[in-house]
């Protein structure tokens, strides 16, 4: 063992090495007996792909580049796929990145576009695509530009011609709703095909603030007719809803407090925990009904677990295995399972659970250690006390080598993370671009602040018009908690974050000197131009509830943003962008920059073309890594070894 100060450890996980592991499965579903999934493709553009496995176990990817199968409904996206088996073949719809356009695709030829293009804005773009071959359509999510704007947009339930006679005539595209709810999700059809289920919600409610249920009967020519809200509201959050194969009506929501799953409005399993999640991306999937009676659900209260609920007994039933989260993504085939899965020691995986058996194992993205685990981080999972004494929720991540020790006498540095959303937490799972930092002796706090989900209602709730109040307050408590217990060096903390955690960071370097320095990606600086149309039409009034309504507290818009108070930042930072973003989009970063001139605090700017929000290709991800090193390497006074020197601007 080596002895040498943190931050300078030599480590086997380079900037390459966590950019090639960047990104994870998603989107599971059957085509007939196999598993189908989408994967990241870092090293080719950032696209993703769909793989297979075949029924003999190999796995392959079934679209070559330069095919992305990549929605961008509510610019998140939603599910962008479906298969089925016609003729003993395979037979896909899938919306590709590039144009947005709904292709079918059978395997042995060119994908053929079913949907037309649009010159309008950001032009037609679909969703959670449905096969319904009897029909001889596919039932999506439309989601249409009407001028150039960002909120000049609306959203349907359609119906799209399989034999491609709406590939150049918008008009063959049936709409299946009109356009009176700004969001929808969906739709589901029952068994027997007679009543469809969908979801939606208005502004300036977010899907996780409320929602309602809404059936409807399928008339023999597809029209659906005499639809009606069945559950959800103002302040009653659906998040997913499902038909079982006795024909009943499953969903959760959040009405006791606690995402839990109905069926036809009787709770399954109340507990204090959830089974659902925040909806930010369409066709995300907590549970799935097995025609046998069981449901297959992701379900805990901070980290999540693969179960399956007996609806009779409201027991569950946990998958045996490794994993400590599961995605919202799911789908059933007879007794089987398929989800994905992750650990603080393996990366996301697909894993398949027989019911009959109970045997849960890998059959797709297999994690394999591209180092010595050893010298992986160990988690720690902690609750800290905040203001007002209410409790905090945290990962910690301390220095880890499998070849180096300290110096006795030094503490080490620590960054504390902040999630984006703010509606979100933080997984625990094996994340390389941790390790990257531990590894060389630099701790990482992740903290899970008021606001993020997991944790019920209450917790999620403490965000309310509290949006740089809390999250900041969260984060420093949890950094001077690590720094006060004698775990971190008080004078070697640093923030980070992207995208609302980019918000978090900023304004933590705004309005305390809790930090030596920060790393600011994607994020939003400028609450005011935000909310006035400087974002995309999804989030467009978010700030309604995180912050409160504009025309009412314009004062606390001005005080909260980092834009407005660049004269208090006084720490070193990075702040890195793409070019691309239209949710969080440049022009707040280089606002923010010029309010910075002539301060004469150290800092450097790096901006990406071709990227959006939330950084895609490998190139882009081992600038950033390395970047972000070397500024804390600079502002500690550590040797990371071998990157490049970031140059700092005054």
């Amino acid at each position: 063992m080596q002895t040498l100060p943190y931050g300078s450890w030599p480590s086997p996980i380079d900037a390459a090495l966590a950019a090639a592991h960047d990104g994870h499965p998603e989107y599971v579903g059957f085509v007939g007996a196999e598993a189908w999934w989408t994967e990241p493709r870092p090293a080719e553009g950032g696209r993703r792909t769909l793989v297979r496995r075949r029924v003999d176990g190999r796995e392959e990817p079934v679209l070559p580049a330069p095919w992305n199968v990549r929605s961008r409904v509510i610019e998140y996206g939603g599910h962008p796929w479906a298969g089925t088996i016609v003729d003993g073949r395979p037979l896909v719809v899938f919306v590709n990145f590039a144009d947005q356009r709904l292709y079918r695709y059978e395997l042995d030829g060119e994908p053929q576009p079913l949907t037309p293009l649009s010159l309008v804005g950001g032009g037609l773009r679909w969703a959670e695509p449905q096969l319904l071959l009897d029909r001889g359509e596919v039932w999506c999510v439309l989601e249409e530009f009407t001028g150039d704007g960002p909120t000049d947009v609306r959203r349907v339930l359609a119906a799209v011609p399989l034999d491609g006679s709406a590939a150049q005539d918008r008009d063959a595209v049936r709409e299946l709703t009109d356009d009176r709810h700004r969001f929808v999700t969906g739709p589901r059809l029952s068994p027997d095909g007679r009543t469809a289920a969908w979801i939606t919600w208005d502004h300036p409610r977010m899907p996780w603030d409320g929602t309602e249920l809404v059936v409807a009967g399928v008339g023999e020519d597809g029209v659906l007719h005499d639809p009606r809200v069945v559950a959800g509201g103002t302040e009653e959050s659906i998040a997913q809803a499902d038909w079982a194969a006795d024909g009943s009506l499953l969903y959760a929501s959040d009405r006791t407090g606690w995402w839990n799953l109905y069926r036809d409005g009787v709770p399954l399993c109340p507990r204090e925990e959830e089974f659902a999640g925040p909806l930010w991306k369409l066709g995300q999937r907590w549970f799935a009904p097995l025609e046998s009676g069981p449901v297959a659900v992701v379900h805990g209260r901070g980290a999540t677990a693969l179960g399956l609920l007996d609806p009779e007994t409201g027991e569950i039933v946990d998958a045996a295995g490794p994993w400590t989260e599961f995605g919202a993504t799911l789908a059933v085939h007879g007794e089987r399972i398929v989800a994905v899965g992750a650990s603080p020691r393996s990366a996301y995986e697909v894993v398949e659970l027989d019911t009959r058996t109970g045997r849960a194992r890998v059959v797709g993205a297999e994690h394999e250690d591209a180092v010595d685990p050893a010298h992986y981080p160990e988690p720690q999972i902690r609750t800290f006390t905040g203001p007002a004494g209410r409790d905090i929720h945290a990962h910690v991540y301390p220095p880890h080598s499998a070849a180096c020790v300290p110096p006795g006498d030094e503490l080490p540095p620590y960054v504390v993370w902040a999630h984006g959303g703010p509606t979100s937490r933080a997984p625990l799972v094996l994340d390389l671009a941790i390790a990257y930092f531990t590894s060389r002796g630099i701790g990482v706090a992740e903290v899970d602040y008021g606001g993020s989900t997991g944790y019920g209602r209450e917790y999620r709730d403490r965000l309310r018009e509290q949006w740089g109040v809390v999250d900041v307050e969260d984060c420093a408590a949890v950094a001077l908690a690590l720094a006060d217990e004698g775990t971190a060096d008080r004078d070697r903390l640093a923030i980070r974050g992207g995208s609302a955690g980019g918000w978090t960071a900023a304004a933590s370097l705004a309005a305390t000197d809790v930090y030596a320095c920060g790393t600011i990606l994607y994020p939003v600086l400028d609450l005011a131009t935000w909310a006035e149309g400087e974002t995309h039409d999804f989030e467009s009034q978010y700030l309604e509830s995180l912050v409160g309504p504009l025309d009412e507290v314009p004062g606390r818009y001005a005080e909260r943003s980092p834009v407005e108070h660049a004269d208090r930042i006084t720490a070193p930072f990075l702040l890195l962008q793409g070019l691309d973003d239209v949710i969080c989009p440049p022009s707040q970063s280089e606002r923010f920059l010029r309010r910075m001139r002539d301060r004469r605090v150290p800092h450097a700017y790096l901006a990406f073309e071709g990227e959006g929000h939330g950084f895609r290709r490998s190139e882009t991800m081992i600038r950033v890594l390395e970047a972000e090193l070397s500024l804390y390497a600079q502002v500690f006074g550590i040797d990371p070894r071998d990157i490049p020197t970031l140059e700092l601007s005054e």
